[in-house]
């Protein structure tokens, strides 16, 4: 029986449990090819993963992203092509089938786009197992389209593109003012989060851990065990229940690093080579100014700030060697901590799913066991994992 995308059941619990999975699966594969000591140059696909057959010759941090890109322009799980804690064999045809499918996709590019990735799986799949062959009607409310965002060229008309040239220090001094400034923010050295994080309709404990400037470990305390994002200023690290931690891949440090900087609003135009005022968008009723982050060798990052000069919007994309894998994290309920505005309540969105988080305590200026932003100490005759 064939699957489509909207056949799959995918709770936000599902959603979070799957990931959970897929991120320790990379460990475990790894693991079972042969531990990576520190001084070792990075492995490539094949030398870390059993029976890569296309694609090889990429460093072995990339293929994780690749999938999870597959992934969400598919509308599937790693299971539609995997055999679950087998993901070497070959069981499934549609494993093959997804093989040929990089490779069409692959000569494409090389044949017709000087090898640029101008045409990935999301081209024609658009979130469905099968290819979407028919021009889709449109709403009223259209979505910003992210070509833009992949090219680097804005979508503009002739009005819009006067927004364009618009100085971006103004908004970001109103983004600072509107948090309490510059001297109230740096005066926080650490800062403690309780809260819940909503789920497929459950409640799961959530913790977070921050110090300044660039350490944040953050708890979830799933029924079966702790799921653990860290990040020391440097790597950074991902623990699941029933697995071993592994470390945090270029992308995910990344996304990591925006995350933890715990002065952002003050950083911010430090972060980026390049700041540029972006048309702004209408998003629940409200006109949005949006700015856009450039990097160099990184995708873009959007921002979204509302009439208060508060960040309610990110868009961020995290690279592969198939296509950008895209998360939404939507900002609410600001509340003064000590001086300084901060969210209560996030909500993270990604292709294959959303979840909130809530959060109902804090506490600043705390001490903060420096050995929650490091690993655990792996069992004896098993290696640490590498940064």
């Amino acid at each position: 029986m064939k699957q489509s995308a909207r056949s799959i059941p995918v709770s936000g619990f599902q959603v979070v449990t799957a990931v959970v999975i897929l991120l320790a699966l990379g460990t475990g594969a790894l693991g079972q090819a042969q531990s990576a000591p520190r001084a070792e140059e990075p492995k490539m696909t094949e030398q870390a993963f059993k029976n890569i057959k296309v694609l090889k010759g990429l460093p072995a941090d990339q293929l994780i992203p690749s999938m999870q890109f597959i992934s969400a322009s598919l509308g599937v799980e790693c299971e539609f092509c995997h055999v679950e804690r087998a993901f070497e064999k070959d069981d499934k045809k549609p494993k093959e089938a997804a093989r040929k499918m990089v490779q069409m996709m692959l000569a494409i590019n090389q044949d017709n786009f000087e090898g640029h990735r101008e045409v990935t799986c999301n081209t024609c799949h658009r979130g469905s197992v099968h290819p979407v062959s028919i021009p889709a009607i449109a709403s009223e409310d259209e979505a910003p389209t992210t070509a833009a965002m992949e090219h680097g060229e804005p979508n503009q008309s002739p009005d819009e593109s006067n927004q364009a040239s618009q100085p971006v220090d103004p908004i970001l001094e109103k983004y600072l003012a509107a948090v309490g400034g510059a001297s109230a923010v740096q005066k926080v050295s650490s800062r403690v989060e309780k809260g819940n994080a909503s789920m497929g309709g459950r409640q799961i404990p959530i913790e977070i851990y921050a110090q300044g400037p660039d350490k944040r470990v953050s708890i979830l305390h799933l029924p079966g065990g702790d799921s653990i994002t860290a990040f020391d200023g440097r790597s950074g690290w991902l623990g699941n229940p029933g697995r071993p931690p592994r470390p945090m891949g270029p992308s995910e440090i990344d996304a990591a690093r925006l995350d933890a900087d715990l002065y952002f609003p003050v950083h911010l135009k430090e972060i980026f080579s390049e700041l540029g005022v972006a048309p702004s968008e209408r998003v629940r009723g409200q006109d949005l100014t949006v700015i856009r982050g450039l990097r160099q060798g990184k995708p873009p990052v959007k921002f979204y700030f509302d009439k208060s000069g508060l960040l309610v919007r990110m868009v961020r994309y995290g690279d592969s060697a198939l296509g950008l894998n895209p998360t939404q994290v939507d900002y609410a309920d600001y509340r003064d901590s000590g001086g300084v505005k901060i969210p209560y309540q996030w909500s993270i969105a990604r292709p294959s799913g959303r979840f909130t988080i809530q959060i109902d305590k804090v506490e600043q200026n705390v001490p903060i066991d420096a050995a929650k932003f490091a690993p655990p100490a792996p069992p004896p005759g098993q290696s640490p994992p590498s940064p």
